[in-house]
């Protein structure tokens, strides 16, 4: 998936608030931008404190619409004293997966065809609705992964109330006769050789997605592949789940 609109090299300077950064451009093709600090949306809520580090490039694009308070949104981010880089844009995961599952590019999820994306069941609000040939039907939920340890992406990397509960629904659903459950972490990087739950950080949230695991509930990874001129999605990562009760 390439970004379509032109990226701009900064350097993160601040976080004021949760959805807020501040940066300076240091961008040689663009001089005209220099000495500035500007202003950008940051749509990845999470803590990111092993990423957003005084000085570390951060790559910004344009704002679209004139209702929006600040110029600028945040795309990518570089690891710090790294080459690599990360997507910033929890929302990417999402349009990844959409594109592979209308392609057939999972292969993990062979057999299953996306029937509705963002839709409503019960009191929660999904990402995706598969259905097989068989009239199955299976909940498919996408968590976004930027926390890496020693090439283990970590989830979460906040506590996410939402989340677990999340978690305990799939177990309910998986256990109907004609629906099935799944959650797919995807690591929006490609330093990651294992993805697990962060139980030290979220300990309910490790202890839903076990419990789901043993009612049936599949859980997966994957990484991606990025760039400053796009963003694929990568191989399957292998979870790690601690024991359960």
């Amino acid at each position: 998936m390439p970004f379509s609109e032109e990226l701009y090299r900064t350097r993160f300077i601040e976080r004021p608030n949760k959805f807020l950064l501040r940066c300076s451009p240091d961008d040689p093709t663009k001089p005209e931008l220099k000495d500035q600090v500007v202003e950008a949306h940051l749509p990845d809520p999470g803590r990111l404190k092993e990423l957003l580090i005084p000085g570390c490039y951060v790559w910004l694009r344009r704002a679209i619409g004139h209702t929006r308070k600040t110029q600028w949104s945040a795309v990518l981010c570089q690891v710090p004293d790294r080459n690599e880089l990360v997507s910033l844009d929890t929302t990417m995961a999402n349009r990844l997966v959409a594109e592979a599952l209308t392609e057939g590019a999972l292969t993990e999820l062979a057999g299953w065809a996306l029937h509705k994306a963002e839709f409503s069941h019960g009191n929660s609000r999904w990402d995706f609705l598969l259905t097989n040939a068989r009239g199955q039907k299976l909940f498919l939920e996408v968590k976004s992964v930027t926390l890496v340890v020693d090439r283990v992406g970590l989830f979460p990397d906040a506590v996410t109330a939402r989340g677990a509960k999340h978690v305990r629904e799939l177990a309910a659903i998986a256990g109907g006769k004609e629906t099935q459950a799944a959650v797919l972490f995807l690591a929006q990087r490609g330093d990651v050789d294992l993805i697990r739950p962060a139980t030290a950080i979220d300990p309910l949230f490790a202890a839903e997605l076990v419990r789901a695991a043993q009612t049936g509930v599949q859980i997966m990874g994957r990484k991606c592949l990025v760039s400053t001129a796009e963003i694929a999605l990568g191989e399957q990562v292998p979870i790690w789940l601690p024991p359960g009760p």
